[in-house]
């Protein structure tokens, strides 16, 4: 790959980097590449402090330029439409109306940022975790911030020298009040500083204070400090900003670059470097990087004083409506607008709704994750497998978009009229996040489909002017009418008129009337609804050298092998070869299966990603029937039979079920 572009994933994300020989600091040569390296390498204290804080920022996107001639500067607030979906955000609701800010929580995202030439982000004192759950839907005042801040800016005829003076000033006024105080130069002209904070005050009163403190100091150093904005009062003296502590107000985030005419950096300081102000100067990204090797994150105290855990805490479930939701007033549309996503079960649906927006479109949805993730077709879905379509993804839309139709007024997003152009539920065979989906549809006898089809969905990574390599897929028609599941299930028969156990298909339910149920009691058995996927594990049980295998397959006799690795201790769970029937099943709250948490998993086949989610939702295998134990087919055997066979010494030589993921049913 040319030193100018690098496609990279990063926390399982696909990034391209650009232009990456291109100066952003003229008098220094620093190139973009080198910001986007410096910003990974911070980014574990960058995001410690900067995790769960909407953020602002400043764009450079032909760098910062010269004294002579200062380069462009955007101030971006809320996130583009273009930007990917995956980034963790919030809406915040203004007079002016909603804003969707990034939080930058991940190291994909504060990539994200740096590729776009973002070189100074600037966060508030308070987070969305801090006081209502929504900041989105109260008012400023009520955020609560768990940090007190200073920003100690010299006027004309004053400098850093004399910043580090009235820091020293502010810490012993601070430490009367028993607050812990942790400095940070810059990267500009002047010194902020950090006190810790409880979260029990709001933004205003923390605001109020930091102004009462600020006057208090002018009064008795009227020569070097003003508390004042005003500009004609700073001649000569040293401003102790106390507004940054206002709810609307930002600073820039420890760690971050600055656009001055060398990258410097908001770094944090020791109180020790302070006790000779003339020797201290601003640190330039180089340096900052060697403190870290040499000291660790000097600011880390201020994450622990305030609550904060210094590894990263558990991230919250997102929001996949968000984007959705900053784009509709409801006011103004029809559309269904819930509050949160929902829940999906194991009955899938899908949706394709013909859309006479500005351009006639069809919006393909399909159910993931309590949502319909959903992809605009401009030619609709594709006819004829020779031929892609291609498929521009969009915002996640609620489960309850399914069954919408009508006009969406002139003036709102996606003004015109909707309406349904096939339903129906839907199966997914493989869903790997910005990368493959294959599902098959089974749309309605009078729908546009015609029937049953199966998709193909895959990223192109297409890039270029007004593209976003996220955003752009095709789609393509796989085969004809019949799905998998939809064939008949039958049992293959070897030579010696037994099963093979690569050909044995799992049974399947069917309807039936609950009045026979009733009167035949006697002759049903039950099994739980486990809400995960069904598997028949072919198990090669290990023995002496041997470690034994395991191959999983699902119930269209797909290979799920790799994508469970886990399930493999099945060979030291058993005392002879079997094929077992069961439910692959992840775990949720109370020890409950959870279909959500395993769609994580579902269709994943790349190591990194399998390894990845493995440990943040692990899965079982439910066993409810064995259908060959050893070199004897069961498939003739009565189910009350099997059943006992499940538990005993030829399937499993133990008295109990295998701990771990073999979990049987007696």
């Amino acid at each position: 790959m040319p030193r100018q572009e690098q496609k990279v994933t990063v926390d399982g994300h696909r990034l391209t980097l650009t232009n990456l020989d291109k100066t952003l600091y003229p008098e220094t040569g620093t190139t973009k590449g080198e910001v986007l390296d410096y910003f990974a390498r911070v980014a574990e204290p960058f995001i410690r402090h900067a995790r769960d804080r909407i953020a602002t920022r400043k764009r450079w996107v032909d760098g910062v330029g010269t004294a002579e001639e200062p380069g462009q500067v955007f101030f971006e607030k809320d996130l583009p439409d273009s930007a990917p979906s995956w980034i963790p955000s919030r809406a915040i609701r203004h007079s002016t109306g909603s804003k969707r800010y990034p939080l930058v929580n991940d190291l994909a995202t504060l990539t994200y940022l740096a590729q776009m030439a973002s070189l100074e982000i600037h966060v508030p004192q308070w987070t969305v975790r801090s006081g209502a759950k929504d900041p989105g839907t109260i008012s400023s005042d009520s955020r609560h911030p768990d940090r007190m801040v200073f920003d100690l800016d010299p006027g004309p005829g004053r400098g850093l020298a004399d910043c580090v003076e009235v820091a020293q000033l502010v810490r012993e006024l601070l430490d009367g009040m028993g607050l812990d105080v942790f400095p940070v130069t810059s990267g500009s002209k002047g010194v902020h500083l950090y006190a810790p904070l409880d979260e029990t005050a709001t933004s205003q009163e923390i605001s109020d204070v930091a102004h009462e403190l600020a006057r208090s100091l002018e009064a008795d150093h009227k020569d070097l400090i003003v508390s004042a904005m005003k500009k004609t009062l700073r001649q000569n003296r040293v401003l102790i900003d106390w507004s940054q502590n206002s709810a609307a107000k930002t600073t820039v985030a420890p760690y971050s670059l600055r656009g001055r005419l060398a990258p410097t950096v908001a770094a944090p300081r020791t109180w020790p470097e302070f006790d000779d102000p003339t020797t201290v100067e601003q640190l330039r990204f180089e340096e900052v990087l060697d403190r870290l090797d040499n000291d660790g994150d000097l600011l880390e105290p201020l994450t622990e004083a305030t609550g904060g855990s210094v590894e990263a805490p558990q991230e919250p479930e997102r929001d996949r409506l968000e984007i959705y939701r900053s784009k509709r007033d409801p006011k103004h549309t029809s559309e269904p607008i819930p509050d949160r996503h929902g829940t999906s079960g194991r009955d899938l649906s899908f949706v394709i709704q013909e859309h006479h927006a500005s351009s006639l479109h069809w919006d393909f949805r399909l159910e993931h994750e309590g949502v319909l993730v959903s992809w605009a077709l401009p030619k609709g879905p594709p006819t004829d497998p020779k031929h892609n379509r291609l498929a521009v993804q969009t915002e996640d839309h609620p489960l309850e978009y399914a069954d919408f139709e009508g006009r969406i007024p002139k003036g709102q997003y996606g003004a015109g009229e909707v309406s349904i152009w096939d339903a129906g539920t839907c199966e997914v065979e493989k869903w790997e996040d910005g990368h493959e989906i294959i599902a098959v549809l089974h749309g309605r006898k009078d729908g546009g489909l015609g029937g049953v089809r199966r998709f193909a969905l895959f990223n192109t990574g297409e890039h270029g002017p007004n593209k976003d390599p996220e955003k752009n897929w095709m789609i393509h028609l796989i085969t004809g009418r019949e799905s998998k599941s939809d064939q008949t299930s039958k049992s293959a028969t070897g030579q010696d008129g037994g099963p093979r156990a690569s050909d044995i298909q799992p049974m399947l339910a069917r309807i039936g009337d609950l009045g026979s149920v009733r009167r035949e009691a006697e002759d049903w058995a039950f099994e739980m609804k486990w809400d995960g996927i069904r598997a028949l594990a072919t198990v090669r049980a290990a023995s002496g050298d041997s470690p034994g295998g395991v191959v999983l397959t699902s119930r269209n006799g797909k290979d799920m092998t790799q994508t469970y690795p886990e399930l493999a201790e099945l060979a030291d769970c058993v005392d002879s070869d079997c094929v077992l029937d069961g439910e692959i099943v992840a775990l949720g709250p109370g020890s409950r299966p959870d279909f959500g948490r395993l769609q994580r998993r579902m269709g994943l086949s790349r190591t990194a990603d399998v390894e990845r989610e493995r440990r943040r939702t692990p899965v079982h295998l439910m066993v409810f029937d064995v259908l060959e134990a050893g070199e004897d087919s069961l498939l003739r055997v009565p189910y009350v039979d099997r059943r006992q066979r499940l538990g005993g010494p030829r399937v499993r030589g133990r008295e109990h079920p295998c701990p771990g993921s073999l979990r049987g049913k007696h």
